[in-house]
């Protein structure tokens, strides 16, 4: 109910909207941003929306610090949750989409595994994202305890600072590694396959990655970040999560 009335809420006004708005999103919404801030745009052409991109874990500790950011789109609900306890949101986290893992190689691989596949004894290096900083690296590690493979490529694991470098990782320092599934979904990434280079992590082997959304406490009267608050909660914006592989809920 809350999710509607704050959707419903945006602005018809969208030519009286002309400012700056700071966005800090996580590094898995990097490849879904353009998409998103184009739509945006149509509706409030004049309001100029930059983006910094970061693992979660880094951008509240920014906002600690002092960070000039309107709005924070983290990778999970822990970290927003956090600032809106802390006084530092002035709005409740929600949901705007759910995240999903993918496992991602450079070269051919068999897939029909499952997550067996990483136990292969020839892999030297998985990549995955830091699970201290980024929630993405969080479900890596729980899939594979889950499936008890963990203790055998413990070892192996190299750590990315986040989910993005992660891909790179994966395609040039690792045999295989754990990524965000929105990513395959970019126009650069057209070049590997699913079933060949990639495949989706059985979602059962770890925690739905509900990704939460917050306005932050400098924003509390910044219409043009209201407006973008809105918007991402939006049907606009849930089919633009959707063509990057995102679930929403």
């Amino acid at each position: 109910m809350l999710r509607k009335i704050i959707i419903g809420s945006i602005l018809c006004v969208s030519s009286l909207l002309a400012g700056t708005i700071n966005i800090a999103a996580a590094a898995n919404v990097s490849y879904a941003i353009n998409d998103l801030k184009k739509e945006f745009n149509k509706i409030y052409p004049d309001t100029k929306v930059n983006v910094t991109l970061t693992s979660s874990g880094k951008i509240t500790a920014q906002i600690r610090n002092g960070a000039p950011y309107d709005i924070f789109m983290a990778a999970n609900m822990k970290f927003p949750e956090a600032l809106y306890k802390e006084d530092f949101a002035v709005t409740r986290p929600l949901v705007y989409a759910q995240g999903s893992l993918a496992y991602l190689s450079a070269k051919k691989q068999d897939f029909k595994k499952g997550i067996k596949l990483i136990t292969n004894p020839s892999f030297k290096k998985i990549a995955i994202a830091n699970p201290k900083t980024a929630p993405y690296g969080t479900a890596s590690v729980q899939a594979m305890k889950n499936a008890k493979v963990y203790k055998d490529v413990e070892n192996k694991l190299i750590y990315a600072e986040s989910i993005s470098q992660a891909v790179t990782y994966a395609l040039t320092a690792a045999d295989v590694g754990f990524i965000a599934k929105s990513s395959l979904y970019s126009e650069k990434m057209k070049e590997y396959k699913e079933g060949v280079n990639w495949y989706t992590v059985d979602s059962k082997l770890y925690t739905p990655i509900n990704q939460g959304i917050v306005l932050l406490k400098r924003a509390e009267n910044n219409k043009e970040a209201s407006a973008f608050y809105s918007f991402i909660l939006s049907k606009k914006a849930e089919k633009v999560f959707k063509d990057f592989g995102y679930l929403v809920p």
